[in-house]
């Protein structure tokens, strides 16, 4: 009775994928009119607030028991796939490939796009104010080792938005060719990748010296040329580079998130469910940060992140870099930035786009 059972119940799950790939070809073929339209108008290809609301929609309507986290992630690459069909979807990132980075974006863009990776921020910034990227992603900010700097510095002379963000879980692992730590005699990895296994590096491998390189992905590729030593990366990296894993998720805290940004030319509109970036500088006066402050409370504005940097050109005076819940055309938080810029020294508003979920 079992047996039968099983073939009856392969036979309906090979019906339903039949469906399946006809809805997703019909879709396809749906996706293709809308990007002819979308040329002949002049509009974007890629609309990150469509995006958000399709897999907001979708998730609110989904009964289960199929998980809404694999069904975004699906949906993902759907749209995607169907992005690629319209035109290709060009993304410069800080790479190179295996790094976090990478990861965000194929969390966020899909397999399908075309990933261009850069060796610092700034040419991340610049293949997308030159166009030989629709869009750039870049870490703006760790749960455990804070902002970003040099990402934040370079808003102050570039004229790019920040359209989307992605929010990625951080595990660091310690990888080598043989999988023993025995072997290890020397680690590579980020600064920032180092600072997150401190603990782990001091209790297991306190006598081995740790060098710092420019990314997670690099440190792999030395540690696959030398079997004495061990790199700190992702599980990405040992996929691609062929490593042993000797331990896993060796960061001291085990809630690590990243916060990447996606850079871009043109404002997202408005989700329901956004975020507002600024840059500002106060002036030499008392009380001046209270007074830059003051409108977000008067209208009540909810700030979810200040950070203040020193400007480069001129010692001793700082930028704030501030985040806020809703979208600049949102009449509370329109009124006050409106409020601010009149207090403010300088003000920058660096984008309103969806929130990452």
């Amino acid at each position: 009775m079992s047996e039968d059972r099983l073939k009856e119940l392969r036979t309906e799950i090979d019906a339903i994928d039949d469906e399946i790939l006809a809805l997703l070809n019909r879709r396809a073929k749906a996706a293709l009119e809308v990007g002819a339209i979308k040329g002949e108008l002049g509009m974007r290809f890629y609309v990150p607030e469509r995006e958000a609301e399709i897999l907001r929609r979708l998730s609110s309507a989904n009964p289960g028991p199929f998980p809404n986290e694999g069904l975004k992630a699906i949906y993902r690459e759907v749209i995607s796939a169907s992005l690629s069909l319209e035109k290709p979807l060009s993304v410069a990132f800080l790479g190179p490939r295996a790094t976090f980075t990478h990861l965000a974006c194929l969390k966020h863009f899909g397999e399908s796009a075309l990933y261009i990776p850069q060796i610092n921020v700034s040419e991340v910034f610049d293949a997308v104010e030159r166009n030989t990227a629709e869009y750039g992603v870049v870490p703006i900010e760790n749960s455990s080792e804070g902002i970003v700097s040099n990402t934040l510095d370079m808003f102050v002379d570039n004229n790019l938005l920040i359209c989307g963000e992605i929010l990625v879980e951080v595990d660091q692992d310690l990888l080598s060719v043989t999988g023993d730590i025995d072997h290890v005699k020397k680690v590579y990895s980020h600064p920032h990748a180092i600072a997150q296994c401190r603990a782990f590096l001091e209790r297991n491998l306190r006598e081995v010296p740790v060098f710092d390189v420019e990314s997670t992905s690099r440190a792999a590729e030395l540690a696959v040329d030398d079997p004495s030593s061990a790199a700190i990366a992702g599980e990405a990296a040992a996929k691609i580079y062929g490593l042993k894993t000797i331990r896993k998720r060796i960061q001291d805290n085990t809630n690590n998130f990243t916060r990447f940004i996606i850079l871009g030319k043109q404002p997202a509109a408005r989700t329901g469910n956004d975020k507002t970036s600024i840059l500002f500088s106060a002036r030499d006066e008392v009380g001046a940060l209270h007074l830059m402050l003051e409108p977000f409370a008067k209208y009540n504005v909810n700030l979810t992140k200040i950070e203040s940097r020193p400007v480069k050109k001129k010692a001793w005076e700082y930028l704030f870099f501030l985040d806020m819940t809703g979208h600049i055309s949102d009449d509370a938080v329109a009124a006050a930035v409106n409020d601010l810029k009149m207090r403010a020294q300088f003000i920058k508003i660096l984008g309103s786009y969806p929130r990452a979920t």
